[in-house]
């Protein structure tokens, strides 16, 4: 679906980067509903790579194996994963915010973005001082696990820390079932309160940003569409193409540490 040409404005791809992100500043700023949605991109620039890249799980891990049926039907596949974590969750404690993460939560202070909904599970947005309470984390996260059997939540350090002792697939103290990252898998429906939050606020956007998103895993990748059924001005920040370029009305190809900050400070004068 193309963007409207609205009053007779050029549509993102005729115009050059500098009126994209003149555009993009001004629309910020008269905003009272600015709604932003994240992907791993954000993240790979703190260090975590995403799982399809160099280092990502896909090179420990057959995808097939993070289907939720075949997880925990499997003890192997179960403990071979907590064995992978005494490596990687270390490195999620570890990382810091980016400057694109950093650059999000200066506007949400300022009063410039109203909701986050983040398809990452790392705990980066909360980390650079964004208000949890305006975050709709639709994937879940890594920094809680769940117990299959009874639903008991718990924190993922206490986890972690009987997982770097030994322990080789966690239990629940309460039931005895095994534990699980809160983190949504294949085949795992996403918990009913964050998809409803985070389509409301995609039909309520008068502005949806997409930082580092490539909108191909649904249902996230569908809340742009979303907005821009409902009237919103359609942003996208990437460093490659995205399959609703064609519907931007402001596209501004780069990295998210460089773009973010400067709109932000841009919208923030």
């Amino acid at each position: 679906m193309p963007a409207e040409n609205t009053a007779g404005e050029k549509l993102a791809g005729e115009n050059t980067v500098g009126e994209n992100m003149a555009r993009a500043v001004q629309w910020l700023r008269e905003s009272e509903r600015t709604v932003c949605l994240t992907g791993a991109g954000i993240s790979t620039e703190s260090g975590i790579p995403d799982f399809r890249s160099g280092g990502g799980m896909w090179d420990r891990f057959d995808p097939r194996d993070f289907d939720i049926r075949r997880w925990t039907a499997s003890a192997e596949i179960r403990r071979r994963y907590w064995a992978a974590t005494r490596e990687s969750y270390p490195r999620v404690l570890a990382a810091e915010p980016s400057e694109g993460h950093n650059a999000l939560a200066r506007l949400s202070r300022a009063g410039k973005l109203s909701l986050l909904i983040t398809q990452n599970t790392d705990g980066l947005h909360q980390k650079a001082g964004h208000e949890p309470k305006e975050i709709v984390e639709i994937h879940g996260t890594s920094h809680l696990c769940v117990c299959v059997g009874c639903g008991d939540r718990f924190p993922r350090r206490e986890v972690q820390d009987r997982v770097q002792r030994g322990e080789d697939i966690p239990a629940c103290g309460g039931c005895g079932s095994f534990l699980k990252p809160d983190a949504v898998f294949f085949g795992e429906p996403i918990v009913r309160e964050r998809l409803s939050r985070a389509a409301e606020g995609a039909g309520s956007a008068q502005v949806f940003l997409v930082a580092d998103s490539s909108m191909a895993v649904r249902p996230a990748g569908a809340l742009p569409e979303k907005a821009l059924l409902a009237g919103a001005r359609l942003i996208i920040v990437n460093d490659s193409p995205t399959r609703l370029d064609g519907s931007a009305h402001a596209l501004l190809r780069g990295r998210t540490g460089e773009i973010l900050p400067a709109l932000a400070g841009a919208v923030l004068v």
